[in-house]
């Protein structure tokens, strides 16, 4: 089964969080993609997900997942205590949502905004 991130390739926050997931997914069960570049947006398309997503994405299997429940779902196969947040998906979204949207919104305002799409490869 493949586990695909798709990520804002212009947020310093989400770049921060690939490297994140990197340094914690020792199993390398994870694939990364922006959601700016061609790929991202195939998968986006061929999984039906909305276009107008520019946070977050999590794909496995034959769904996908966006705001809290993808960042959630990510935890799952992370090395350490990091799993336990996974047990967060028992709150209710309309719960977990909010706290994620605000995340989300003030990203660019809190950590800033590259000025071109670069990622980083792991170290």
């Amino acid at each position: 089964m493949s586990h695909i991130i798709l990520f804002d390739g212009v947020c310093h926050f989400c770049d921060r969080s690939v490297q994140f997931i990197l340094k914690r997914d020792k199993k390398a069960v994870y694939q990364f993609a922006s959601l700016q570049s061609d790929i991202g947006q195939m998968i986006l398309d061929k999984y039906g997900a909305p276009a107008d997503v520019d946070s977050l994405v999590y794909v496995t299997g034959n769904q996908y997942y966006v705001k809290s429940s993808a960042a959630l779902r990510i935890c799952k196969h992370l090395k350490g205590l990091w799993k336990l947040c996974s047990l967060l998906l028992m709150v209710p979204k309309p719960l977990r949502d909010p706290v994620y949207t605000i995340v989300a919104r003030n990203r660019y305002k809190w950590f800033g905004k590259k000025k071109a799409v670069r990622c980083h490869l792991p170290k």
